[in-house]
């Protein structure tokens, strides 16, 4: 960033990433243009008419952004003066990340944060893009060890929890020091809760602890579902959760699509069949006007699953 940027902040700034991009203008003297509520509509006016030349997101953000291009029927997003797209706060599908990169004609940088971490932990360099959903290489000065559940640390390659030490974790939660004990070890080990894995020094997220979904035995990552769901040209975006039954946990998807569209649960059902082995497919898929989600779009998986044990 430098004193020539006009950053457009959609997140919020009482939240870790937000303040900390508005910090990062006044720290540089460039131009900030905050937003209360997030409109694709005036996201693409202020794109065309006010120079903006930063956008960061979660992958809602971007979704949306393609939702509205196809509802309004619009020829072509106009980026303007835009230089660099990153996302954040999920996991990024291929598919959006290639659809978006393809109609606004720049490589979408995808990063990982946590605020008990100030937040970053991990980015996609803008002189490094990456065709895949990778994470990026550690930011300078910290330390990171994929774990498993009895502390061992894994091979490079397989999946475990993700610890990261650094000047940047916090001291400790607010008057908890029982919490603070559960999340950081005497060594200064952090738990993010993010299942992980190292392709050489190159961090891939898998998914969250709490939302990996245990089925007959297999470990299912909700991630991998909903990016195969996402490759359906009528589906907005997906969230994956799991159902507790007798002895085992379901698999149930929840979609939102294209406004207008006839597509049906079944056809949904149909497109995905073919691309998962038979315990990641969903026994239920329930279609939705809207998922639940924040004021930036980030989805709030926990309303879902809580949707199923009523």
């Amino acid at each position: 960033m430098t004193a020539a940027d006009n950053q457009y902040c959609v997140l919020p700034i009482s939240h870790i990433v937000g303040i900390s991009l508005l910090i990062m203008t006044l720290m540089v003297g460039a131009r900030v243009r905050l937003v209360a509520k997030y409109s694709p509509a005036a996201l693409v006016k202020t794109m065309a008419e006010e120079g903006i030349t930063l956008l960061n997101g979660v992958p809602a953000t971007y979704q949306r952004l393609l939702e509205y291009k196809a509802t309004a029927g619009l020829p072509r997003l106009e980026r303007g003066a835009l230089r660099l797209i990153g996302v954040a706060g999920a996991p990024l599908d291929l598919d959006l990340k290639a659809r978006v990169e393809k109609e606004l004609g720049l490589p979408l940088s995808n990063g990982v944060g946590i605020t008990e971490c100030s937040p970053g932990i991990s980015g996609v360099r803008s002189d490094a893009p990456r065709n895949d959903n990778a994470v990026g290489r550690l930011l300078p000065g910290l330390e990171a060890r994929i774990v498993r559940k009895d502390g061992t640390i894994v091979a490079n390659g397989d999946i475990g929890e993700l610890h990261v030490r650094g000047p940047n974790v916090m001291r400790g939660y607010y008057r908890a020091l029982d919490l603070t004990a559960k999340a950081i070890d005497a060594d200064g080990w952090f738990n993010t809760g993010d299942l992980a894995r190292f392709e050489e020094d190159v961090l891939f997220i898998v998914g969250r602890t709490k939302e990996m979904i245990i089925r007959s035995g297999f470990n299912v990552y909700p991630a991998e579902i909903e990016a195969v769901i996402s490759t359906h040209p009528s589906v907005v975006q997906s969230a994956v959760v799991g159902r507790p039954v007798e002895g085992n946990e379901e698999v149930v998807a929840f979609v939102q699509l294209l406004k207008g569209s006839n597509v049906t649960a079944q056809d949904l059902m149909a497109h995905i069949t073919p691309q998962l082995t038979s315990y990641k497919r969903p026994s239920e898929i329930i279609l939705m006007d809207a998922l639940p989600a924040t004021s930036t779009g980030k989805l709030l998986k926990h309303k879902l699953a809580e949707s199923l044990r009523n």
